[in-house]
């Protein structure tokens, strides 16, 4: 019996090009991921970082938390929100999401010459 597992051989050592095989799929995982999730989450922080620093005072915007309002004041960090008629808070200048949606509907010109 001994005879036959002599005979058999070694194994072949594994050389440099068997450790690149084995990281292929690992490459291959990460290249995926950085297209489909990675990439375009940087492209959406930059957009918003950029709508940030184009606020104004004046703009319509509705906060993380959901408070619409409108800009009255602008610091670097700092937004002061009009709310409602004389109230006035100051949020996270990060903490604003986007554009009153209602608001730019309502000053849209309508369609179809009424």
């Amino acid at each position: 019996m001994t005879g036959i597992a002599y005979a058999a051989g070694a194994a072949a050592p594994a050389g440099p090009a068997g450790n690149i095989g084995q990281f292929v799929p690992l490459i291959l995982i990460f290249v995926v991921f950085y297209f489909l999730l990675i990439r375009p989450q940087q492209k959406k922080a930059k957009q918003h970082q950029q709508f940030l620093n184009d606020l104004k005072k004046g703009a319509r915007v509705v906060t993380g938390g959901g408070i619409h309002g409108r800009i009255t004041g602008i610091t670097d960090s700092v937004v002061t929100l009009e709310i409602a008629e004389g109230v006035r808070i100051k949020v996270n200048r990060g903490s604003i999401l986007g554009i009153n949606a209602d608001t730019e509907k309502a000053n849209a010109p309508t369609r179809g010459g009424g």
